[in-house]
């Protein structure tokens, strides 16, 4: 899988949840609608986390993936 190209990145590794959360709603308000998120975690708990955070607010999740540790989770500003 090719990842999606996006705008900007949140590195949250090391960050326990909410702290990701936070993160990344925050940069999401500074994207346009369409542009993509990185968002780079460690907690075990993120995968299910950005899940519920996308399907409540709209965003799209493109893609969680897991690699050595971390997961990158890849979100596109909902359109407005």
């Amino acid at each position: 899988m090719t990842p999606p190209v996006f705008k900007e990145t949140v590195d949250a590794t090391g960050m326990a949840c909410p702290l990701p959360i936070l993160r990344a709603k925050k940069a999401l308000a500074t994207l346009h609608a369409g542009d993509v998120l990185r968002v780079i975690t460690t907690d075990r708990g993120a995968v299910r986390d950005f899940q519920a955070f996308c399907k409540q607010t709209g965003n799209a999740l493109l893609a969680q993936v897991e690699q050595e540790g971390s997961v990158t989770h890849y979100l596109e500003r909902r359109l407005k």
